[in-house]
């Protein structure tokens, strides 16, 4: 072999893993390593031209000259391209087979001195012989491999120059990287095809025998297919005459606890069927695997087992009492309706629905009622559902199909007689997928339930025995029809003194418990505890006490884990600031003075019933009245209501009339982030108005509440007891209420009825009379309402001005 030196400068190395690239050969590759990148960026820079090298061994990532083939390809860069992720893809062109003499890293690339590695040719026969062997090898090996497109055969077979046929037959060929190298380190161009035909004759023997293998599997395949046809006709052959062929054991298992678990004659019929046809199916398909599960759900459902419950209503009492504090009435009715369904059983028995702010022991009033009666308890929580398929289940046709939430609870609850609590009913939403209210209807009318249709069983299934109970904050996202089927507990929430008890009794020592506390390591006498009530909670129920307490016992750990003990005897009033931080809320409603253009109304929320301050004043322009603090259409409207009231009554309350349309009137509600809506702060807003326009201070120590008219009336409003309550909380003994509403006061504890003072008022005239003062601070005297007698046309208007006015 004689080399012959081809050019006197370095050209840079592109080492290759597991790839030998031939002359002529156009191959895309994907630049990476850093090595690499700096040989790229030098042949671009230079003349376009890298030495194409395979690895010896393709595992090393930073290749040395020692680890590359000495006879590789120089190849010409036809095109790059750069991705966002920083790898680029190189589109090179194989030239001429060369032999490394020198390899040298060179600013952080391999740089190569490189020889064409020439090629001796043989007589012209000798090569026609060789590349028409060539050429039938590489024809069956297209046929046996498939990976050769019939024009890329076409292309190769019609080239007529040896060398570059036998280039581009080495190239689209499945050789092994070793094969191929030595191809192309070969001089002789006859010793090239001698390399090249021995190769592919074993790769086509190999192609060869792997078609014969696959084809020996798939006769196999097909045999066993038709076997097992033949052998399961051959099952029903023989259970059709009596021969008595064993069963499968499964199948038996499930024919077992269809007998035995009791179903009704409709499922007991649909589960035969069932099991028939799972008889002849194949026990791996998966229409087998359907049915079986669907058996399986038939006979896993409660159909006969009854809770052996016993009411006693003295326990019942007890029971109650020892969970919760308080809640004297709801108590009451929940032994009433026990008492109905131990005289009368459960049948057509009302449902109950608890419905109040979040904390006030919704939830675990259910519990207790399933202890009372010795039943099993299930809940499922409805909030955020939104397809009807939740509670009636889905249709078998779909993948992955259920039974409903419902059938699934009295899976789990095992029994046909357990209490079912809904949670959060009024937290259901409705979509193109359907609307689980209306699902619900049949589930809470005792008149249907007793047929209830989950779309997955196919099948009726008896509710009748269940006791449902269901839960809300609040009645408004529940539709008309299904409220109708319930039967509304509301809990209002609890008064400081019933928190005291509830914390002392069940959240503190919890709270002990969970954070591995003993008794005397964690006390908090009367005073304390009533600090964290008033101080740093404010709500209707009782969740944020809880967190506060848990707050508490941590602090108490950490010094205790720190220090190996902790202070002694109970947690002083001055330590529960050190332990919280500064009170969040403070009640000194009873310490602010009177206020001109501000009033303090009463508002219901979800979470209970809260105070609703009103503040107006007063603007140079031209009478406009502005509205802020995110109010709803109908308090906009109360605010117009009370402005045409108070303008019209200009006179009475020492008010300029001509100063009114000089004037623009800005009313605001705080907390302008939370809407607010409805009517019930009609006579607060009048006041604020009345107290702007006469200036004449408003009691800060009395809160009100009412619909105003026109006329000045005041109508009745709703949540009485949740306001009462509120105002309970913040210390203020003075309430304004409409008179309609006098009947509502018997709902409220006797404890908040003795702290609170109640006004009821029929005209607008009286609620001015009790909240705004003289300058003095003394109350103004009271005017008298206005005359309901029947009058002349003349005297009618003269006392009661028209809307216009």
């Amino acid at each position: 072999m004689n080399d012959q030196r081809f050019e006197s400068d370095y050209v840079p190395v592109l080492p290759l893993k597991e790839l030998v690239v031939f002359p002529g050969a156009v191959t895309p590759l994907f630049v990476v390593r850093e090595l690499s990148m700096a040989a790229l960026e030098a042949a671009l820079a230079k003349d376009k031209r890298v030495l194409l090298a395979c690895q010896i061994n393709p595992l090393i990532d930073d290749p040395g000259k020692d680890d590359l083939y000495t006879v590789g390809t120089v190849a010409e860069i036809l095109q790059v391209l750069r991705a966002p992720d920083g790898t680029v893809k190189v589109l090179v062109e194989g030239a001429y087979p060369a032999r490394a003499i020198e390899v040298s890293m060179r600013e952080g690339y391999l740089s190569a001195f490189v020889v064409v590695n020439h090629v001796s040719d043989s007589e012209s026969k000798t090569l026609k012989a060789h590349m028409r062997t060539t050429l039938r090898l590489f024809d069956a090996f297209a046929e046996l491999s498939e990976k050769i497109p019939p024009d890329l055969f076409a292309t190769i077979k019609g080239t007529s120059d040896p060398l570059r046929f036998l280039y581009a037959v080495s190239h689209y060929s499945t050789l092994k990287v070793e094969e191929k190298q030595e191809v192309l380190e070969a001089n002789n161009l006859e010793e090239k095809f001698h390399l090249l035909n021995g190769y592919l004759e074993a790769e086509n023997q190999i192609l060869e025998l792997e078609s014969q293998i696959a084809g020996k599997v798939k006769d196999q395949i097909g045999k066993s297919q038709r076997e097992y046809y033949l052998s399961e006709q051959l099952k029903v052959i023989e259970r059709e005459l009596g021969l008595g062929a064993d069963e499968d054991p499964d199948l038996r298992e499930l024919a077992t606890a269809i007998d035995t678990c009791g179903m009704s004659d409709e499922a007991r019929e649909k589960a035969e069927k069932e099991l028939g046809r799972l008889a002849r199916m194949a026990p791996m398909s998966p229409e087998a695997v359907v049915t079986r599960t669907y058996i399986e759900w038939l006979t896993e459902v409660p159909w006969h087992n009854v809770s052996a419950e016993e009411i006693d209503l003295t326990t019942a009492r007890r029971i109650l009492n020892a969970d919760h504090y308080g809640l004297d009435k709801i108590k009451q009715r929940i032994i009433e309706h026990l008492a109905v369904v131990k005289l009368a059983g459960q049948g057509k028995g009302q449902i109950l629905c608890f419905v109040g702010p979040p904390g006030v022991g919704k939830t675990s009033l259910g519990r207790s009622i399933a202890a009372c009666m010795g039943r099993d308890f299930v809940r499922i929580s409805l909030g955020g559902i939104r397809d009807e398929a939740e509670i009636r289940g889905h249709r078998r046709t779909y993948v992955g199909a259920m039974p409903g939430k419902i059938i699934q609870s009295m899976k789990r609850a095992g029994t046909v007689n357990p209490v079912f609590l809904l949670d959060e009913i009024d937290k259901m939403s409705s979509d193109f997928r359907g609307d689980p209210a209306s699902a619900l209807l049949e589930v809470l009318d005792p008149e249907q339930n007793k047929t209830f249709n989950d779309h997955y069983l196919e099948v009726d299934y008896d509710l009748s025995s269940v006791m449902f109970l269901t839960t809300a904050n609040t009645t408004e996202g529940i539709p008309h029809p299904l409220l109708d089927r319930m039967e509304l507990i509301r809990l209002p929430g609890y008064t400081e003194d019933e928190k005291f008890h509830i914390a002392s009794r069940h959240l503190l020592p919890r709270q002990r418990k969970q954070h591995g506390l003993k008794t005397s390591q964690v006390k908090l006498p009367k005073t304390s505890l009533m600090k964290i009530i008033t101080a740093y909670t404010r709500e209707a129920g009782v969740r944020e006490l809880e967190r506060t307490l848990a707050t508490v016992c941590r602090k108490v750990a950490v010094e205790f884990v720190e220090k190996g003990t902790v202070a002694a005897g109970p947690i002083a009033p001055e330590r529960v600031r050190e332990l919280l931080g500064p009170e969040k809320y403070r009640d000194n409603m009873l310490e602010r003075k009177p206020e001109v253009g501000t009033a303090v109304g009463l508002a219901w929320t979800e979470a209970g019933g809260e105070l609703l301050p009103v503040e107006a004043t007063l603007i140079k322009g031209k009478g406009a009245l502005l509205l802020t603090g995110k109010l709803g259409e109908v308090m906009q409207e109360s605010a117009k209501t009370a402005l045409s009231y108070v303008r019209s009554h200009a006179g009475e309350l020492g008010i300029d009339p001509d100063a009114v349309s000089t004037i623009d009137i800005h009313i605001h509600v705080p907390e302008g982030a939370i809407p607010k809506d409805g009517p019930s702060a009609g006579i607060t807003m009048a006041t604020a108005l009345a107290s702007a326009l006469a200036a004449v201070p408003v009691r800060q120590d009395i809160a009100m509440t009412g619909e105003v008219t026109l006329r000045g009336r005041v109508l009745k409003i709703g949540g009485l007891k949740e306001k009462a309550l509120a105002a309970h909380r913040r210390r203020i003994r003075d309430i304004i209420i409409p008179k309609e509403n006098l009947d509502d006061i018997e709902e409220i504890s006797v404890e908040v009825r003795r702290a609170l003072r109640f006004h009821p008022v029929e005209w607008l005239s009286e609620v001015f009379a009790l909240a705004l003062t003289t300058d003095q601070g003394k109350a103004k005297k009271k005017p008298a309402p206005p005359s309901t007698k029947k009058r002349g046309r003349k005297a009618a208007t003269r006392n009661r001005p028209s809307a216009n006015a």
